[in-house]
């Protein structure tokens, strides 16, 4: 067994840089440590990272004592957790499933041998369903935006990132968040959301329906869906869909910022990522989401990672930690993060 230590300043995603300097003021410095063994990847890395808070006390970020992470178990719902699940997929009603389908989806049955074992396929008993989009221009830097789980103009903007299949910076501003909350005002001139900023073209913008006019021309084929083009029916009806989580993912829990943002595998039609974004969200963590909508090429991608294909999926830079499960993947970031 070997291992490495390394302390230095971490590079920084722009807005944390930003906020080192000015409403934050602390230095951050890191302390990580990588075993090598040949037991499983998501057990095999071990890692610590150490910041320094406002008053310049060390915060620790490292996986909970005795963590292990779960074995995925697809479509099964935790014990207690069914009615949470139930009120998260009430949206999907409300909003004609929009956001669990890649722009250009299509369908088709084949035979199981015609897809390999290891090329992703929606594999129901026998049936052998091959999937496939049409994505646009790739953005070579993840476009970042300012939003919270709990805002129906941030659900429209959602939505349209998982028919795009974009990989988006989040950066949550929950009520009383003291941190990216704040900025959206520094930088914009006003607390309104959802806020894109693109670092591809200098573009940065409020409201929903010209963000995702912007999307849909600079990064697909200019085709907003209907379900999105409806104007206040839209708004309404993305309204409507968080009935069944009323609430959750609007207000700030104290929590420990990280140096860095977390990874997170999922997109706006799944009720099990919608859960794990709740989270995120109050705790104010900025994550990188790595949409994978239903015909995305991303789900292949996922595959070869870890070994299989299920959303919500974590990787955790900060702890070295890799998951699925989403009820599991909410204790870890509670038990991580939470102040």
């Amino acid at each position: 067994m070997a291992g490495i230590l390394v302390n230095n300043i971490l590079p920084q995603p722009p807005i944390l840089r930003s906020l080192s300097s000015s409403s934050r003021r602390s230095s951050i410095r890191t302390l990580v440590m990588v075993k090598a063994s040949s037991s499983e990847p998501s057990e095999s890395v071990s890692v610590s990272t150490k910041t320094s808070d406002d008053t310049g006390a060390v915060v620790v970020f490292t996986a909970p004592p005795g963590f292990k992470p779960p074995e995925p178990k697809r479509f099964a719902v935790k014990s207690g957790k069914l009615f949470d699940v139930l009120g998260a997929a009430i949206g999907l009603f409300f909003r004609f499933g929009t956001g669990v389908f890649v722009s250009g989806y299509s369908a088709s049955f084949v035979s199981k041998e015609e897809i390999p074992a290891d090329q992703y396929a929606l594999r129901l008993g026998g049936i052998t369903v091959k999937e496939t989009a049409k994505v646009g221009p790739r953005p070579e830097k993840p476009i970042e935006i300012y939003e919270f789980e709990g805002c129906p103009f941030c659900r429209k903007v959602r939505e349209m990132v998982a028919v795009l299949d974009l990989d988006i910076l989040y950066y949550p501003c929950p009520r009383g968040s003291p941190n990216f909350r704040p900025k959206v005002k520094q930088m914009g001139g006003k607390q309104q959301f959802p806020y894109m900023v693109d670092p591809n073209t200098g573009v940065s913008m409020y409201e929903s329906d010209g963000i995702i006019k912007y999307l849909s021309e600079k990064y697909g084929d200019g085709t907003v869906p209907l379900s999105l083009s409806l104007g206040a029916l839209t708004a309404i009806t993305a309204g409507f869909a968080m009935i069944g989580r009323m609430g959750k993912g609007n207000l700030y829990t104290p929590a420990k910022l990280p140096p860095k943002p977390l990874e997170f595998w999922a997109y706006e039609g799944s009720p099990f990522c919608k859960l794990v974004r709740e989270v995120l969200v109050e705790l104010e963590l900025p994550h990188i989401q790595r949409s994978c909508a239903r015909g995305s090429p991303k789900r292949q991608v996922l595959l070869e990672k870890a070994g299989h294909f299920q959303v919500p999926y974590l990787e955790d830079p900060n702890t070295g930690v890799a998951m699925f499960e989403s009820a599991e993947i909410v204790e870890y970031l509670k038990q991580t993060y939470a102040a």
